[in-house]
């Protein structure tokens, strides 16, 4: 089976352990997930099977939509609810407006550095690793694009956002960076992902009903095909020759099909043969005026 799902992920479980799960139940043994969900968060977790991994790095590069919780005046090594508490202020202080003001300062391209408490490498080792060892050490901050960002619930000490922003992006680490800028100290208390790519909660199948699914045999019903990812671009259809270089790695040499931007406005494309299967994805390379076979499928 080679395909996408879209698990809604449940409270209390790692995103590792929602793949473990799915490849048990189904028995496919190419599975793998995209975007790591933290154990506590919930929502949107594309898994995907058999081929399907081959497009996982599109969906990781993916804008992501998350609502996100927050307590003023505490602060945890975490920076979530889960951690131990290193900070505690009165934020009685704080307005809904400070907090508003304090959002314009997070939209558009910033810098963040990733928590400790966070998959991220140092000199080979994952940092919570070292995190959980007592080793504290100095992270280069990175940057991350947040396109939305809008204050959605005021119920202080609590706030809810909802923040629309591109791969990378710690929305634990976010939390904190308010919580300093509004200098009473702030924690994640809950996350959900509303939607990755083309993926939304509101079609996500819950866990528990993937799981009920399989066991009566129809589980297939939920995968989503290969080329759903990629159906916002332009497409184009291969000739027998075409295919057969695609398939082989060569460069193609292509007219842009009529009533499309020029090859310098959208330089990539989804593939299909001339039986309308999907065999991939090319990319327009500007140094030669050829297309490039990016990512192709069986």
């Amino acid at each position: 089976m080679d395909g996408i799902l879209n698990i809604g992920k449940p409270q209390g479980i790692t995103s590792f352990g929602v793949v473990a799960r799915v490849r048990r139940l189904t028995g496919e043994r190419r599975v793998g997930h995209t975007g790591t969900l933290d154990p506590d968060a919930t929502g949107v977790l594309p898994v995907c099977l058999g081929q399907g991994t081959k497009v996982s790095a599109f969906l990781t590069d993916a804008t992501k939509v998350y609502r996100a919780r927050i307590e003023l005046g505490r602060a945890t090594d975490t920076y979530d609810s889960s951690g131990r508490t290193t900070r505690r202020e009165d934020p009685s202080g704080i307005s809904r407006e400070q907090v508003l003001s304090a959002l314009d300062g997070f939209r558009g391209l910033t810098a963040q550095t990733p928590p400790m408490f966070s998959a991220v490498k140092h000199q080979g080792r994952r940092l919570y690793e070292l995190a959980r060892a007592g080793i504290q050490v100095e992270r280069p901050s990175r940057p991350v694009r947040i396109d939305r960002l809008e204050l959605s619930d005021w119920q202080p000490p609590f706030f809810t956002i909802e923040v629309t922003c591109g791969k990378g992006t710690y929305i634990r680490s976010l939390a904190h960076d308010l919580g300093q800028v509004l200098g009473c100290g702030a924690t994640l208390t809950s996350l959900t992902r509303l939607r990755c790519g083309i993926f939304d909660l509101g079609d996500a199948v819950p866990l528990s009903d993937f799981e009920e699914a399989c066991r009566h045999g129809y589980w297939q019903r939920y995968v989503y095909p290969l080329d759903a990812v990629f159906l916002d671009w332009a497409a184009v259809i291969l000739s027998r020759e075409q295919e057969e270089l695609a398939r082989n790695g060569q460069p193609l040499a292509l007219e842009i099909p009529a009533g499309e931007p020029e090859t310098g406005g959208r330089d990539c494309y989804r593939a299909y043969t001339l039986d309308g299967l999907f065999l991939g994805v090319l990319r327009f390379n500007p140094k030669n005026g050829c297309w490039h076979p990016k990512r192709v499928f069986r």
